[in-house]
């Protein structure tokens, strides 16, 4: 079954108003934003990275989904797995608790098991947010937006990249890979004038394809408007090529907006050194998704960002990311 699947077939459960129809990262419960994500040993991180690290990651995906919708951090519930002699598990808790101060977000509960002998870890969190004055859907974008993304996009699947090729690999996109940051003080100032909002984690493309969807209408990208660290330039180049790495990588945790035409999110009182792009525009048609590159039109790549099959075994053939559609 592939993810688009169980979705589907979950939205014959999750029919209250709460789940706003699974067609967004949140629910939305008596003014609480809650979103669950999961990562995996072997999917989301890798086997080799620091326990640390893994533990900053889980909290940090589940606030960038808080983030998405200007929401502010109110508490957490931490599903735990427990293999080996519990040294992995200290130091996993030790990023947790790192990621958790940092934000502010108290750990309120969850639970532990343990794992056979030789699992693969897999770990979740449930974060819960203070809703502000608006909660932006992923559905909301109207013909005439403007689409903005807050971030960059690209650093962690090139970190990735390189601890692919090597796997003691240092340096800043290594550590943006292991350990994102979300853009939590953004989305609290973008969401209110926000049409349309999400984190992007699953791949620029793919995410933006799914905000098109939800909002029927047509949304156009142009490839060359994207930011792109100077760190990923260096590793990567900055021609077609390396943007379509970079905005069908995933695992971001970079912002994507729809705004009014009439608004120009850069005169917004954003954190300081935000990076706020305009990247693309909305127009009426059907719910799809268009590049262009020097002006002209370009063929949309064959893969757009990840989506879960479990059809194989995936073994981090691309960037591990943690969204949901």
């Amino acid at each position: 079954m592939r993810e688009f699947e169980a979705i589907e077939r979950l939205r014959r459960i999750a029919t209250a108003p709460e789940a706003r129809g699974l067609l967004d990262d949140v629910a939305l419960l008596d003014g609480l934003v809650i979103t669950h994500d999961s990562i995996a040993e072997g999917v989301h991180f890798l086997p080799t990275d620091p326990p640390a690290s893994v533990g900053w990651k889980l909290v940090a995906v589940n606030l960038s989904d808080l983030a998405g919708k200007g929401a502010s951090p109110a508490g957490a519930v931490l599903s735990l797995t427990l293999s080996g002699d519990g040294a992995w598990e200290d130091e996993f808790l030790t990023g947790v608790e790192h990621a958790c101060e940092s934000y502010a977000l108290p750990v309120i509960g969850g639970d532990t098991i343990a794992l056979p002998e030789g699992a693969p870890r897999v770990l979740g969190l449930t974060a819960i947010g203070r809703a502000g004055l608006q909660v932006p859907h992923r559905s909301g974008g109207q013909a005439g937006d403007v689409l903005w993304l807050v971030g960059t996009i690209g650093d962690a699947s090139a970190g990735l990249a390189q601890l692919r090729a090597a796997a003691r690999a240092t340096g800043p996109l290594v550590d943006i890979y292991r350990r994102p940051i979300p853009q939590l003080g953004a989305g609290q100032v973008v969401a209110p004038v926000a049409h349309a909002m999400m984190d992007v984690s699953d791949g620029l493309l793919l995410d933006a394809r799914r905000m098109a969807q939800a909002s029927g209408c047509t949304i156009a990208i142009d490839l060359d408007s994207l930011p792109l660290s100077s760190e990923f330039v260096a590793d990567r180049g900055s021609n077609v090529d390396a943007r379509l790495f970079a905005a069908t990588g995933g695992d971001d945790y970079a912002l994507l907006a729809a705004l009014p035409s009439e608004l120009d999110a850069t005169t917004l009182p954003l954190p300081k050194a935000t990076r706020i792009t305009r990247v693309g525009a909305l127009t009426a048609g059907e719910d799809s998704l268009s590049l262009t590159s020097g002006g002209a039109p370009i063929d949309l790549p064959e893969r757009l960002g990840f989506e879960h099959k479990s059809d194989h075994r995936r073994g981090l053939s691309a960037s591990p990311v943690a969204g949901r559609p």
